[in-house]
């Protein structure tokens, strides 16, 4: 008799891995199904010229012992295992213009944030403290970030404010302004739509402490993949699910293209949930549901380089880059042209271990729209899944090199000189290896002026099927952990599971001490 399972888990990104690791802690009898070779979602490393490569996390916040992203790793019991190093105290990121010499930090510590970036902006004392209020103030409203049970993140123009409104409020320097708002790559950042909670949650954990993962984020994968094992969980490689089977309405099973069933009585979609809803088919979810879901706006991809450095040649920064080429463009890099692409990039290093003081590679992101894709859209490319895109797309990718390298040698003049080798990812890599949909960075866009059109519960209209992932409520590791412990509530009770989490928490608090 085939086995069933409480809960099948489509795709092993960290929403994936974190949903099934809390419910194999609560008993249930999971497994996960995963389509690549390698579990992790953006989790993944890759290696080019024996160096290894981050997919997605270049660096993490909140890690410091008590603070809110150590609590869950803790309660995930992966915290200890983790090797990380801690990014520059007076300035993990700096935020830079061409143009200008100065670098302008983004430090770890509220009060160290505010006194780093005084002695650049003495006269904007008042309005940097207001600001760095506003953001620990706005991640206390939302519960979840800080363990706590209950919705009052519903406060009033909690939702609505946007970020590049406030921030102009309370800073009148415009370049001031473009510092404070330098590093939204991190969430796409868009003038007229992103709301002040989404900057606030995506910086705040970096201004608690922000810390680089030692060879790569991959080991968060790995050590879940290991603790969901020994808590008696069955996860598979080259499972990629393509067919749903109903029973009654409900989903009774899926299939994957190796022709195996799996049978449960619930299930959890990883995967983004346009294409999540595609692979189900249209006609099992209602008209209006599958095109609000379909017409909601995903946000922009991007275009990544990866440098590997002969050795010792290239010194190690301990903190990240971001560049935009003017301040006045730090929230419209996203609208380029072909002639003045990259408009910002974000380049983050690592270290070589054999050669510390120098750094091994450098990886550097910048936004790409799908639509350059184009030509080659319909072409799939993934380890399990071969396919040359073809000469034409080699050629696409060299002219980008260059014009990326031009960019980045008005920062590092020398740079040429160091590299051993160069490497890309396109829209269609995070599209075929992550599978969101048509290579989104972060899932769908938060709207201001329309906050609850891309709210999305992780209930569906399938009453066995719920979503995970960074399509539900926050992209990052704390965002998306956060979405499965809000998953997880839906099948075992929010309360419950958030009482487990502490319990646990404070049962290894005494045995530690």
């Amino acid at each position: 008799m085939q086995e069933k399972f409480d809960v099948i888990i489509i795709g092993s990104g960290l929403g994936g891995l974190v949903s099934a690791n809390i419910l194999a802690k609560e008993g249930k009898k999971v497994c996960v199904l995963e389509k690549n070779n390698q579990f992790g979602g953006n989790l993944q490393t890759f290696v080019r010229d024996k160096s290894i490569f981050d997919t997605g996390i270049h660096y993490i916040g909140g890690l410091d012992k008590g603070q809110n992203l150590y609590q869950y790793f803790k309660y995930l019991d992966i915290m200890d295992d983790l090797k990380l190093k801690r990014m520059d105290l007076d300035g993990y990121d700096v935020i830079t213009f061409d143009d200008d010499e100065l670098e302008y930090p983004h430090a770890q510590g509220y009060d160290n944030f505010v006194k780093q970036l005084v002695k650049f902006f003495p006269e904007e004392e008042k309005g940097i403290k207001e600001y760095v209020n506003k953001v620990k103030d706005t991640c206390y409203r939302f519960p979840l970030y800080n363990l706590e049970h209950g919705d009052r993140y519903y406060g009033e123009d909690l939702l609505t404010l946007k970020a590049k409104d406030y921030i102009d409020s309370v800073v009148e320097n415009p370049k001031l302004r473009a510092v404070l708002a330098g590093s939204n790559l991190l969430y796409a950042g868009d003038p007229e739509k992103t709301p002040f909670y989404v900057h606030a949650l995506s910086i705040n954990s970096y201004m608690e402490s922000a810390w680089r993962c030692v060879q790569g984020g991959s080991q968060i994968a790995k050590l879940l993949v290991k603790r969901f094992r020994a808590l008696g969980g069955k996860i598979f490689k080259y499972q990629e699910v393509d067919k749903f089977s109903f029973e009654d309405g409900q989903i009774a099973s899926v299939s994957t293209t190796k022709g195996d069933t799996f049978y449960a009585d619930n299930f959890i979609s990883n995967v983004d949930p346009k294409l999540t809803l595609q692979i189900i088919g249209k006609e099992h979810f209602r008209n209006l549901y599958y095109k609000r879901i379909q017409n909601t706006e995903s946000i922009i991809s991007s275009f990544s380089l990866y440098i590997v450095f002969e050795k010792g040649t290239f010194p190690y920064i301990n903190k990240n880059y971001y560049h935009t080429h003017a301040p006045e463009k730090v929230w419209t890099t996203q609208n380029y042209t072909e002639e003045n692409w990259p408009e910002a990039y974000l380049i983050s290093v690592n270290e070589d271990l054999k050669n510390p003081g120098y750094a091994e590679n450098l990886t550097s992101i910048a936004y790409m729209r799908f639509d350059e894709m184009e030509p080659w859209a319909d072409t799939f490319n993934t380890v399990a899944q071969k396919n040359d895109r073809g000469e034409d797309y080699e050629q696409f990718k060299q002219r980008k090199i260059e014009a990326y390298l031009k960019e980045i040698e008005k920062k590092f003049p020398n740079i040429r000189s160091c590299i051993k080798s160069v490497h890309t990812s396109t829209p269609l890599s995070y599209r075929d290896y992550i599978g969101c949909y048509e290579g989104s960075m972060y899932g769908f866009a938060k709207d201001a002026d329309n906050p609850m059109k891309s709210f999305l519960s992780p209930r569906t209209k399938i009453p066995n099927l719920l979503f995970t992932g960074q399509g539900l409520n926050m992209h990052g590791v704390l965002g998306v952990t956060i979405s499965a412990v809000v998953t997880c509530g839906e099948l075992v009770g929010k309360e419950h599971l958030l009482q487990q989490i502490k319990d646990t928490l404070a049962e290894k608090e005494l045995s530690d001490s």
